[in-house]
């Protein structure tokens, strides 16, 4: 069974319904007691993070979500569920992640006279650029197409965790694995086929 996390602030239908497409067993829950018990965890977000945070704390969730992180099941963090796997972010100012990945959120920042006009949020399809060996995107390559919607992206502190990045004015990092935790800053319930083959690969890993 796969625990899709419920705080009141992630893409919840979305993403359990293209879970339940590619797996069939998803459980989409608030109860620690499910959490202990999962296979596998999905940390959706949408919103601002230190709301998503407030949230996720008020629901009691921090501390079991963390401990599903150690326990090495597989985790997987979606957009704003990416960010929270950081050490920080500074959206709103800076606000404490689950720290689980070191490193931290920081805003698309298009100055004037830089020659850009590309517009904050970033809406849209974005070809990645994958490195080898990631589990996620086993089947797929370079060039694959996935759906953003976002101002902020994560820097972490090790390159080494990165498995993914695109360009938008600035190219970033888009996607991490650090042992079992897996991130993507794009929608993968939104990317068609490529989020479907990935969202597969990661019902496998929970097999």
């Amino acid at each position: 069974m796969i625990a899709v996390v419920d705080y009141g602030a992630g893409n919840l239908g979305s993403v359990a319904k293209a879970l339940r497409y590619v797996a069939g067993d998803v459980e989409v829950t608030r109860d620690p007691g499910v959490l202990e018990r999962a296979d596998g965890l999905v940390l959706p977000g949408v919103g601002a993070f230190r709301h998503c945070m407030e949230s996720l704390a008020a629901a009691g969730l921090v501390e079991p979500t963390r401990a599903f992180a150690s326990s090495g099941r597989p985790f997987l963090g979606i957009c704003v569920g990416l960010q929270m796997l950081f050490d920080l972010s500074e959206e709103l100012g800076d606000t404490a992640g689950l720290g689980l990945v070191k490193g931290k959120v920081v805003r698309f920042a298009f100055e004037p006279g830089s020659g850009t006009r590309l517009k904050v949020p970033h809406i849209g399809w974005n070809e990645l650029v994958l490195r080898p060996g990631a589990t996620l995107f086993e089947g797929l390559s370079t060039g694959s197409r996935a759906y953003f919607v976002h101002s902020y992206y994560p820097v972490p502190q090790d390159e080494s965790v990165i498995t993914a990045e695109t360009e938008y004015g600035v190219r970033f990092c888009c996607a991490v694995q650090l042992g079992n935790i897996h991130g993507t800053q794009f929608h993968p319930e939104k990317s068609g086929e490529v989020g479907l083959h990935i969202l597969r690969n990661f019902v496998r890993l929970t097999a």
